[in-house]
């Protein structure tokens, strides 16, 4: 199935559309450019009553359960033999993988017993969320499951180098590709920037609107994000927060009394918004690719993030963002003072994020997907005793 021929592809998700997420967001985007490049992919998922998007492909719903702390998120318990019974009957070429949970590990099982290569791409670096629970003793534990988990895969595509290069080491082989992310900058462009909006929240031309954007759960750094605001406050910067997002951790966020809090957007709503801030500050460490900075910096706007591998992939330090020491609300507030007090540095930045924000295409980033399912398919074809990883 290397020669060009159409391919079919069974690709298991945790979240394929009943939650809007970065990692969703991609997953969709590739199968839409697959679909349209004639291949035919099939996608089982949990799903709700009240998905957050349509979805590319053809989606069949896998049985789930409520997580009893994060109650938003679905949960597979495993793969029932008529999921099982539809996947055989589709006959993929290959399975892809993309959460390291229950049902997408029955489906490497499945994939195995098939005969089938397994590819599995990483979206989000799960192991560092329980610390933010009071569950950092469970890191070993969820250190071994994605150890076995991208070991069982015949390739693991990872979103930047840094981490092409920390899943060759896990792996100990070099069946590891870039699959990167895309931007949509005519949606996420500083055109959307709307002073008649600013001003229905009450905001004047001169005010500094400081972003938090993203789903609102203690793992994005949404405790960081308030402290820094609020040592702003104590130093007597003016500065206007505009929180954008919803989830369980906006209760915390509540202390900031004079905050706009649009809730969840979405397409020209969402971008508008996010244009019309000044600058954004984004604390988050658990990102395996960082969606939202993306999309701020192609709205032309100063971010402040993290120093985190998945945003130090996207900015040059003082030249189309800035970088802190992760969980430092000081630095934060040191940095977003600095851009207050300069105007023409904080609009410099911004262009220069915008600017490299063009490197990214959605396209690119699909192709190189489908390009790597075809040197899996190659290589899992020549007749070379295989030993399969298991752990």
């Amino acid at each position: 199935m290397s020669d060009g021929r159409p391919l079919r592809v069974a690709l298991f998700s945790g979240n394929y559309n009943y939650l809007r997420e970065g990692a969703n967001r991609a997953l969709n985007q590739l199968v839409g450019y697959l679909e349209r490049a004639g291949h035919t992919v099939r996608v089982y998922s949990p799903v709700t009553a009240t998905p957050a998007f349509p979805p590319q492909g053809t989606l069949v719903p896998v049985p789930s359960i409520a997580l009893p702390v994060r109650t938003e998120f679905r949960l597979a318990l495993g793969l029932p033999r008529r999921i099982r019974a539809d996947v055989e009957r589709f006959a993929p070429d290959l399975i892809h993988v993309s959460t390291p949970d229950i049902l997408n590990t029955r489906a490497e099982t499945l994939a195995q017993r098939l005969g089938v290569p397994i590819v599995a791409s990483m979206h989000t670096r799960f192991e560092t969320y329980l610390e933010h629970y009071g569950l950092a003793w469970l890191k070993p534990l969820a250190e071994a499951q994605l150890r076995r988990f991208y070991r069982r895969a015949d390739c693991v595509l990872a979103p930047t180098p840094h981490l092409v290069e920390e899943m060759k080491r896990l792996r100990g082989d070099d069946q590891v590709a870039l699959w990167s992310r895309g931007i949509d900058r005519d949606l996420f462009s500083p055109a959307r920037r709307d002073s008649e909006w600013r001003r229905a929240q009450g905001w004047s031309d001169d005010d500094v609107v400081v972003l938090f954007f993203g789903r609102l759960v203690f793992e994005k750094g949404t405790g960081i994000f308030v402290r820094a605001i609020e040592t702003l406050y104590r130093r007597g910067y003016a500065v206007r927060p505009l929180i954008v997002g919803a989830g369980p951790a906006e209760p915390s966020m509540r202390g900031l009394e004079d905050a706009v809090r649009t809730g969840h957007l979405d397409g020209t709503d969402l971008a508008r918004a996010v244009a019309s801030a000044d600058l954004m500050i984004s604390p988050s460490t658990t990102e395996a690719f960082g969606n939202v900075v993306l999309e701020a910096m192609a709205s032309g706007l100063a971010v402040i993030s993290a120093d985190a591998p998945s945003a130090a992939a996207l900015i040059d330090p003082g030249k189309s963002g800035i970088l802190c020491a992760p969980g430092d609300a000081e630095a934060y507030a040191d940095a977003a003072a600095g851009l207050i007090e300069s105007p023409r540095e904080r609009k410099r930045i911004g262009a220069a994020a915008r600017a490299a924000s063009e490197a990214y295409s959605w396209d690119a980033a699909s192709r190189a997907v489908e390009a790597a399912y075809r040197q899996t398919l190659a290589a899992f074809a020549q007749p070379v005793p295989r030993v399969p990883r298991t752990a």
